[in-house]
């Protein structure tokens, strides 16, 4: 590669202009879900008893009656011919942390010579992919490789071109889970028996209770061009190596800044596209860093809100070409500057309108409110080196803990007056009331308190699960993960937590004690256990760090090691007995996150070992020929003692020169054999290991002498394309 494509590729990103948007002419609202085999189009496409039975499964969780298939699928199929669809696929979400999805067209041999249109409700509910061919866990080998997709009827089904897209599970033959999705299910059914029984205590009409996840999608864009003059961007989604530029994020300029003009068309275009789909966009913005930015959406029931989380980095990535650009969804694209994560935003609401985390009007409605509260904690307390490895990748191990992102130990924060409520209710006798006010105030029976605004809590940006006033705020999600993994183990904890809170109380009830004081006795016990994960100080402290290992927290940093904690005792018990996954699930994920860490690390160094050998130490190896002969003609036309002195800043380069690429030199074969090292390392759980401890750090090396190289080198020559043009040409 010469630096003549880097010019060229920065002259013709400065010379693009922004892609015309055809806007609808209807009104959002009009177009919105118009893609969606919506209740609408159900109501319309379906006979009506086959239309009341899809939306009591939709609304109340009863089995789906198999009989009614071929009537839907008969629906699907009239609707989706007549929106120009032609093909079919099952779309699911293996544990690759994308989509899966195999065309098949509606056609079939009419039996006369020709061809006919068919899509029955056997193709609707279930195909057999190969379950070898995605990742696993050793769970399906080569030679036994059936597994089987299977419709999820409370995720809409969707047209992408002309394709009808149905979001299934992804099981094997033996009914092991392989995708995000069946777990997730069970997850959300648990949580949702063990609140509706708690719920009992306060609202005796509740008969479900749902969880509602609302995301937040970082992103950086950068241009198409500058984008494949940098192979590590291609290979990796992260910039390997890369001086910072003099400018990057100091001013804080470009948080909520305008939006440039390209960026401005890419996201309005990705917005109309996404509301065709019923993605309900909301929120968008220039986020902290140069050319990064975030999309939000209104919240939404956690499975579908997860579904179209998958659904919009997929569009992303394709209208992002349209535009001229690429979408970087990686955690750490760029060193120095933020990174993207992905804000999800919990909470529960039961069927009969009531948030469950947000304070009530009546004493009995604030005990509920506490009640939810404090199990939530307990937890996240009991659980959180589990909810941290829900989270941790060897992506986004790059930017938890940088001063930017929520650290790598997860704790809680609750804000000044809701700290001070579960103090007064610990250390008070039962018998004292306290009132909760809705959102207009709390007020609590000590007198030296005045009533406080609870929307009004000071949000710690440094809290990986923060409370926001009538939900959580769970930050430490990274940009390009599946929001299903945090939920999976976020919501079967709390289910978890709930179950155990209602046989306590139970129990003292058994026993003659009254409702309300059985409560407030398991509550005041929950708020003492759970209090060391409250923390409202800085997470990015050193001193927090060891406060946290004081306080019993997982402090643990190093991924592979982390990804143990789904192992943990506790653990498996908690997700064997709320039914989300059993043993064998969970150790074949833990082979899966161990093996895509490895791939992943080894991807990195080899692209890393390839780019300092054949441009890195070519161009530094050019540019210090021409100092030698810079010298050399100097020593040719002036005295010696002259010419030494007048050389004298071009011979520093030239050993500074020659010290970094010996330096890269050696680090790369060192690199090398620390793989070839790991690579026999017959556990992948040690070879994980080994990959964290030994080859990551090599690569840290190279970069620092690269970096270095970088700002030596004549820019003339340097063939990639630099942050400053990266991060800045938009």
């Amino acid at each position: 590669m010469s630096a003549n494509l880097r010019f060229q590729v920065v002259e013709e990103a400065f010379k693009k202009k922004a892609v015309e948007v055809e806007t609808p002419k209807e009104r959002p609202s009009e177009y919105f879900g118009k893609y969606v085999f919506n209740r609408q189009k159900m109501y319309k496409y379906l006979p009506a008893d086959v239309y009341a039975k899809l939306i009591d499964v939709i609304d109340n969780g009863t089995r789906l009656d198999r009989s009614i298939a071929d009537s839907v699928a008969a629906g699907m199929k009239q609707w989706a011919m007549e929106m120009g669809v032609t093909h079919y696929t099952h779309w699911f979400q293996p544990l690759t942390e994308g989509t899966a999805e195999k065309h098949d067209a509606f056609v079939e041999h009419d039996g006369k010579g020709g061809m006919v249109e068919n899509f029955s409700g056997k193709l609707l509910v279930q195909q057999e992919p190969d379950a070898s061919s995605f990742p696993n866990g050793g769970i399906r080998n080569t030679f036994e490789a059936r597994g089987y997709s299977a419709w999820d009827p409370t995720s809409p089904v969707f047209i992408i071109d002309d394709t009808l897209c149905i979001p299934t599970i992804f099981i094997s033959y033996t009914g092991e889970a392989l995708d995000y999705k069946a777990p997730l299910l069970r997850a959300l059914h648990a949580v949702d028996q063990a609140a509706t029984d708690v719920c009992k205590y306060f609202y005796k009409d509740v008969t479900r209770v749902k969880c509602n996840l609302g995301w937040e999608q970082e992103y950086f864009l950068v241009d198409e061009g500058l984008y494949s003059a940098r192979p590590d961007l291609m290979l990796t989604g992260r910039t390997l190596m890369g001086h910072e530029s003099a400018k990057n994020q100091q001013m804080d300029d470009h948080y909520f800044g305008t939006i440039p003009d390209r960026v401005q068309a890419f996201m309005k275009d990705l917005e109309i596209q996404a509301l065709e789909l019923a993605i309900p966009c909301k929120t968008r913005h220039n986020e902290v860093a140069p050319n990064q930015f975030e999309l939000a959406p209104i919240y939404e029931e956690c499975n579908l809100a997860v579904d179209h989380n998958m659904l919009l980095m997929s569009l992303m990535k394709k209208v992002a070409r349209k535009h001229g650009f690429r979408v970087l969804l990686h955690e750490k694209p760029f060193d120095g500057i933020n990174g993207s994560g992905k804000h999800n935003n919990w909470s529960l609401c039961a069927d009969n309108g009531v948030l469950l985390h947000a304070p009530g009007k009546t004493p009995e409605e604030n005990l509920r409110f506490v009640t939810f509260i404090v199990e939530t904690l307990m937890a996240v307390y009991k659980h959180n080196g589990l909810l941290k490895a829900s989270i941790m990748s060897a992506t986004n191990a790059h930017r938890l803990g940088g001063n930017e992102a929520p650290p790598a130990i997860i704790s809680s924060f609750l804000g000044k007056q809701l700290n001070e409520l579960l103090d007064h209710i610990e250390t008070s006798d039962k018998d004292e009331l306290f009132n909760l006010k809705a959102k207009q105030g709390m007020e609590l029976d000590i007198p030296q308190i005045p009533e406080l605004i609870i929307d009004n809590t000071d949000r710690n940006r440094t809290s990986p699960f923060a409370f926001t006033g009538n939900r959580f705020e769970f930050r430490a999600i990274g940009s390009e993960a599946n929001c299903a993994s945090a939920m999976i183990a976020l919501n079967a904890a709390m289910a978890e937590a709930l179950t155990d809170f209602k046989t306590r109380v139970d129990a003292l009830i058994e026993k003659g004690e009254d409702k309300i004081s059985a409560i407030l006795d398991v509550l005041r016990e929950d708020i003492k256990t759970c209090k060391p994960i409250r923390f409202d100080g800085n997470g990015y402290s050193e001193e927090w760090v060891e406060e946290a290992k004081q306080r019993g927290l997982d402090t643990e940093s190093s991924c592979p090691i982390v990804f143990e904690r789904y192992l943990d005792e506790d653990n498996i018990r908690m997700f064997e007995s709320t039914k989300v996954m059993n043993r064998k699930e969970l150790e074949a994920r833990n082979e899966v996150k161990w093996e895509t860490y490895v791939k992943r690390v080894q991807i990195e160094a080899r692209v890393i070992g390839d780019l300092s050998m054949n441009h890195i130490i070519p161009v530094s190896t050019h540019y210090q020929s021409q100092l030698i002969r810079n010298v050399q003609s100097m020593k040719a036309v002036f005295p010696a003692d002259k010419a030494e002195r007048l050389s004298a800043r071009n011979m520093k380069l030239i050993e500074e020169i020659a010290v970094c690429t010996e330096s890269i030199e050696t680090l790369v074969d060192e690199l090398v054999e620390s793989r070839r090292v790991a690579n026999r390392i017959e556990s992948i759980h040690e070879r994980a290991i080994a990959y964290h401890d030994t080859v990551e750090p090599k690569m840290l090396a190279i970069r620092k002498e690269i970096d270095s190289l970088e700002m030596i080198v004549e820019d003339g020559l340097w063939t990639l394309p630099k942050y400053r043009e990266l991060l800045f040409i938009r």
